[in-house]
């Protein structure tokens, strides 16, 4: 099976405007056209500016579905380009209710494993003028995700996202977002999580916190 990269978008950071002063984000991602290097820590040419909550080797890639901009266009009454959520790639038909923690695909000569949905922080707010934009992502559960890299080569939009192993356990992203985001008291879910070796480190560290706190 196989699935259509729309865009592939990149970008160094730079100032982003907050609450009466600046601070760098890589946020603002823009497409670009042709073949481009993938590494296990992101695309040529990429950047992030807060290396503690984005990029590293858990987060090399970020993708969002081209399918949800059409109900922020319409929820927030304004227009998006691929790209405007920050994301590296912009796929087309496979939204997080579709795709599953440890899931691994091939794109062009790289191979890259689902890790962690995406957590929408400030940043996002900031970059569209839209203080609840985050809290929006949250509820609606149309985060996107993360990739981590198994193996590096050139990628391009041309090449499509072929799924090589749908992981057996088939924890989609839409679940891991309802147990992270409004089931914090789910401990028999949060430890279903933790079986999963694919999730992230940091994934895995919020969850192991938050069952410690409910002991």
């Amino acid at each position: 099976m196989s699935y259509s990269i729309v865009s592939v978008n990149i970008g160094q950071p730079q100032p982003l405007a907050y609450q009466k002063k600046f601070v760098p984000s890589g946020i603002d991602k823009k497409p670009v056209t042709g073949s481009i290097q993938l590494s296990f820590f992101n695309l040529d040419g990429d950047g992030q500016a807060d290396l503690v909550h984005h990029g590293g080797k858990d987060k090399a890639l970020c993708a969002y579905p081209l399918e949800h901009y059409s109900y922020w266009e319409s929820t927030l009454g304004k227009t998006f380009t691929c790209g405007d959520f920050g994301e590296n790639m912009t796929i087309s038909g496979l939204p997080e209710t579709d795709i599953h923690i440890g899931d691994i695909f091939q794109w062009g000569e790289a191979i890259i494993q689902l890790s962690q949905p995406r957590q929408p922080c400030f940043k996002l707010s900031a970059k569209h003028g839209e203080p609840q934009l985050p809290k929006l992502v949250e509820e609606t559960g149309y985060t996107g995700y993360y990739f981590r890299v198994l193996r590096e080569g050139i990628v391009s939009a041309d090449a499509p996202l072929q799924l090589l192993e749908l992981h057996p356990q088939a924890i989609t992203v839409e679940y891991a977002n309802r147990i992270m985001h409004h089931e914090k008291q789910n401990a028999a879910a949060m430890l279903r999580l933790l079986e999963l070796p694919e999730l992230s480190d940091s994934w895995q560290a919020t969850l192991r916190k938050r069952l410690a706190a409910l002991e």
